[in-house]
């Protein structure tokens, strides 16, 4: 038995593992949404939509080919929040909770799993790591959920609905699915900015990382004198930050000259502050971006590209990935090859990696946007990149091409959806097998670059 069990661990990675469970919880979710009492009366969805819907749920993406208000009963509502839940804690997250609550103990390989999922590079800690997630998430949800139900009695007739929509919202806002149950996302509240505001704390909430709420819990509970913040920490809230900062005061220049004409300057800044930490994997709109100028377009998909942090809701390079290219080209620029920062010095591995992630990325949407343009002519370059950076984002902005897209068109999407959300640095790792050290070296010789 010992024998077997090695040799699983041999032609298994835990990377193949983690990518194979995704797998699986597409698979249920999309067992799941063929269920007919999901769906209103009447409605018939096909296999290669609801296909669709169950990888953007489970990447909580938020891109759709349908439409939920007129498809999807109380019930399907259920479903569907359930999966983005899921999606959002991570696949070996939330089977480690059930398992948990059960009463049963967490193994090495488990450990090592849930390590992997949340981007983590110590064993010890993970479990502890892994409730603080749940219950974080969940009282987030919850607060959430409650301040919007209340608003919301000022929007709809009955108490039923007021609850269903702030419920919705405020979970589809903290796992950055996008989803909404209206036709036209938060468009309807683009004057509101109570709402406005409380979606764009959960969304950041949700897209700035699960060990940086770790961190903060643990600081405003003031438990450890000697408690201070990790360079994770310090380097993902500088650069979420900066992002939002610059995406506010982008959107802002370029729209004031284009669709923002004619509105008052708290009504730009809103809706610039909204798009902006919006386009980082939150994919809610409160107003109709299809209007927006290309430059706009293209800023945006820059942000998406960028996507969430490790160990959040979203997708994309990630920020630590930007900052770290970043700061090295600075560094180089002044003639240094360590990167340092918040007095610690980076890990020259860290960086290989996040030039690898960025330049396979650019690679990656380069050959997605050919492709699409073949299976999409109708398409600009335009919105096809817009698209792309959506998905591999798990983002969900869409410039209108996504319900019009053909069955090729759709597949593109859904590789790039899965992508992102698994994490490009896994599903490169589950590619590739079982590491091997290098057992010799050849002699090193310098090559002319640049």
């Amino acid at each position: 038995m010992a024998q077997l069990k090695n040799f699983k661990d041999y032609i298994i990675t835990p990377f193949q593992l983690i990518v194979t469970y995704y797998f699986i919880a597409i698979a249920v979710s999309f067992l799941l949404l063929r269920i007919p009492a999901v769906y209103k009366h009447g409605i018939e969805i096909s296999y290669i939509d609801t296909l669709f819907t169950a990888i953007s749920a489970v990447s909580v993406t938020g891109l759709t080919v349908i439409n939920f208000a007129d498809t999807f009963t109380p019930f399907g509502i259920i479903v569907l929040l359930v999966i983005c839940q899921v999606g959002a804690i991570g696949i070996m997250s939330i089977g480690t909770f059930i398992w948990i609550l059960f009463g049963r103990k967490i193994g090495m390989r488990g450990r090592q799993l849930i390590m992997i999922d949340h981007n983590q590079y110590n064993l010890s800690g993970v479990v502890h790591l892994l409730k603080e997630i749940v219950k974080i998430l969940f009282v987030i949800e919850a607060i959430g959920a409650i301040i919007l139900s209340v608003h919301f009695l000022r929007y709809y007739d009955s108490l039923g609905e007021a609850i269903k929509h702030g419920i919705f919202t405020s979970i589809s806002a903290t796992t950055n699915s996008g989803f909404t149950l209206t036709d036209s996302s938060l468009q309807p509240f683009s004057s509101d900015y109570f709402v406005q505001f409380v979606v764009m704390i959960l969304i950041g909430l949700g897209a700035i990382g699960f060990p940086v709420l770790v961190e903060i819990k643990k600081y405003l509970s003031r438990k450890d004198s000697s408690f201070r913040f990790s360079l994770f920490t310090k380097i993902t809230t500088a650069t979420y930050g900066i992002l939002f900062l610059v995406g506010t005061v982008g959107i802002f220049i370029i729209e004031s000259f284009q669709s923002f004409q004619g509105m008052a300057w708290h009504e730009r800044l809103f809706a610039s502050m909204f798009h902006s930490i919006s386009a980082r994997s939150g994919g809610l709109a409160t107003y109709e971006i299809s209007s927006f100028n290309e430059a706009t377009d293209i800023f945006l998909s820059f942000l998406m590209f960028i996507g969430a942090s490790p160990s959040s809701v979203g997708g994309g390079i990630r920020t630590t990935t930007f900052a770290v290219a970043i700061l090295f080209l600075i560094n180089f620029a002044n003639g240094r090859h360590e990167i340092q920062i918040f007095g610690r010095e980076i890990h020259l591995t860290d960086v290989y990696k996040s030039f690898v992630v960025i330049i396979l990325a650019a690679f990656m949407v380069l050959f997605a946007t050919m492709l699409l343009l073949i299976t999409e002519p109708y398409a600009s370059v335009n919105q096809v990149i817009f698209e792309i950076t959506s998905a591999f984002g798990t983002c969900g902005l869409t410039l209108g091409i996504t319900e019009n897209l053909s069955v090729a068109g759709k597949i593109i999407i859904m590789i790039l959806m899965f992508i992102g959300r698994v994490g490009l640095i896994s599903f490169l790792y589950s590619l590739g097998g079982k590491a091997n050290k290098t057992q010799y070296h050849y002699p090193k010789e310098r090559v002319i670059i640049g």
